[in-house]
């Protein structure tokens, strides 16, 4: 028997909260992630969210900063729409309960930090942790709340569309797809506990692919759900070629994935070659402060032709009080790891961070199939162009949540509830005994779009990797159909098809632009001045 509900929200980050918060005042909403509440993307964001606050600052600023940095390919409407919307999104932030830090020497006035790309001060931060904080915040307040249900450890496999259903009935699909449910897995009901969930609206809050590459900033769930489901139920993707490399990923032995948030550079932290150089300001006369493209580059590029394994930032100008106020959790994990960032340089590295492409959405975050709404990372809503501005990512999710929200419950009154939904049928599928294939796959996969896909990418080095995951996609497909449904088995498959979908749009921007960046094309061509969409036709 299907399960129903006015909003299927997929995924518990800030976007996914933020948007059942909206939509539960006039509908059931369930909402389902497949780890732990509070575990997302959104809940390892350290820097904080990009807001016009001070009087110092205005719009057009944070406007054009935005569309600096986008470097040509930003929608002007949604930058507009963002930025505008910023300040009332925030103090909404702060109703829900939302602690920022304020001024050491006025508890009156919150801190703002300057990021890379940002000419002024606009960064409202929970001291080092804001996406936990934010996140911390939202959960009370859905928990709380009678019309949301939320269910851990629920993974959504694929979405139920009504061309889909048609077919299997042997019936004429319609021209107009639309969303009406997803088929959902039960992870504590061992392999194959599948369940199917239909909706009135369906949101995918997902997230981000950072697990597609060897070295990211991201969690381990960080798989590409959402994308990877959007793009086999035939959603327009653009702009896949766009992964934003965070510059500063702390190098360690122990450490694999810690983040050292742009907020450091923002406070005078500067990058240093081990004997002393500071590189930057060869560069750019923006320096340390430019934005994430040209850093990450930069410290790739003199990492390569010097041999090195790292740079190092250091930090140690700002006072021992002054670091335990502004990153009193970045700096207390360095010392457990024996780095003392008050008196030693940090060892950095870039590393795979954010997904600037996605599910090609509208300014209400709808997406090319109706009542399929996207919302966060997992979205192209042309607020980032070819890279994003820092702290710009928690802004976009509320503003976006909030119009899908608004659109959503516009709608429900004209929506039926989709009923004769087949339930999950697992065929001649038996029980694996063989996982460690899953593990080698993914393994490979990292490993070949770290090396072929990565921050400066060659036209052969893409073509090897097409042939790779080509291979790679008959493989795990016959082993999804030959066995048993896994969480793991299903983020592989997403893990391949995202893989599958950067691959193919770097080979079409032919030019180097934002966080692309080709040796072939290492010029900015205005004849791709455009998105690159890509589609599934079914």
């Amino acid at each position: 028997m299907a399960r129903q509900t006015d909003f299927l929200v997929i995924g518990s980050g800030v976007a996914g909260m933020w948007f059942a918060l909206r939509a539960a005042d006039h509908g059931r909403v369930t909402m389902i992630t497949k780890a732990e509440p509070q575990e997302s993307n959104s809940r390892y964001a350290q820097g904080g969210i990009a807001a016009v606050w001070s009087d110092e600052d205005n719009f057009d600023n944070h406007v054009q900063d935005t569309l600096t940095a986008g470097a040509g390919l930003c929608r002007r409407d949604a930058v507009e729409q963002t930025v505008r919307e910023g300040p009332a999104r925030v103090r909404d932030l702060i109703d829900v309960g939302t602690r920022f830090t304020r001024r050491l020497d006025d508890p009156d006035v919150y801190d703002l930090h300057r990021e890379g790309g940002h000419s002024h001060r606009r960064i409202l931060h929970a001291e080092d942790f804001t996406g936990q904080e934010i996140v911390r915040a939202l959960h009370e307040a859905c928990v709380e709340h009678d019309n949301i249900t939320l269910l851990d450890h629920h993974m959504a496999v694929d979405l139920v569309t009504a061309r889909w259903l048609a077919r299997r009935r042997g019936q004429i699909p319609p021209e107009d797809d639309v969303v009406i449910g997803a088929y959902v897995l039960d992870q504590r009901g061992g392999p194959g506990s599948v369940q199917t969930y239909v909706a009135r609206c369906t949101v995918l809050a997902t997230g981000g692919a950072g697990k597609v590459y060897q070295f990211t900033t991201n969690p381990k769930i960080a798989t590409g759900d959402g994308i990877a489901m959007a793009w086999r139920a035939g959603a327009r993707i653009a702009n896949m070629e766009f992964v934003q490399f965070h510059p500063t990923c702390l190098y360690h032995d122990k450490e694999h994935s810690f983040l050292v948030s742009e907020a450091l550079r923002g406070e005078g932290g500067r990058l240093l070659l081990p004997n002393g150089h500071r590189f930057m300001p060869d560069i750019d006369e923006r320096a340390e402060l430019a934005p994430r493209d040209i850093v990450a580059r930069a410290i790739d590029e003199q990492l390569k032709r010097h041999g090195l394994d790292c740079a190092l930032l250091d930090m140690t100008h700002l006072s021992k009080a002054e670091v335990e106020h502004k990153f009193p959790n970045i700096h207390a994990r360095l010392l457990t790891l024996g780095i003392d960032m008050t008196t030693g340089p940090i060892p950095v590295v870039p590393a795979a961070h954010y997904m600037c492409g996605g599910v090609q959405t509208t300014l209400q975050g709808e997406s090319s199939i109706r009542n399929l709404f996207v919302v966060g990372e997992a979205s192209c809503t042309g607020l980032h162009g070819a890279n994003r501005l820092a702290s710009n990512s928690l802004l976009e999710a509320v503003v976006f949540a909030q119009h899908a929200a608004e659109q959503c419950v516009a709608r429900l009154s004209d929506v039926p509830m989709p009923e004769g939904l087949p339930e999950w049928d697992s065929g001649t599928a038996v029980d694996s005994d063989e996982r460690v294939v899953i593990k080698q796959t993914w393994k490979e996969i990292r490993a070949f779009m770290w090396n072929y896909v990565g921050i400066v990418r060659t036209h052969r080095r893409l073509q090897r990797a097409l042939r790779r995951i080509r291979l790679v996609k008959d493989e795990v497909n016959t082993y999804y159909w030959d066995f048993q449904m896994t969480g793991d088995l299903v983020e592989l498959r997403n893990l391949v098809n995202v893989a599958d979908m950067i691959i193919k749009c770097s080979l079409k921007r032919r030019e180097s632009r934002g966080l692309h960046c080709t040796m072939d094309f290492p010029k900015t061509d205005p004849r791709f001045v455009a998105d690159t969409v890509i589609q599934r036709w079914l």
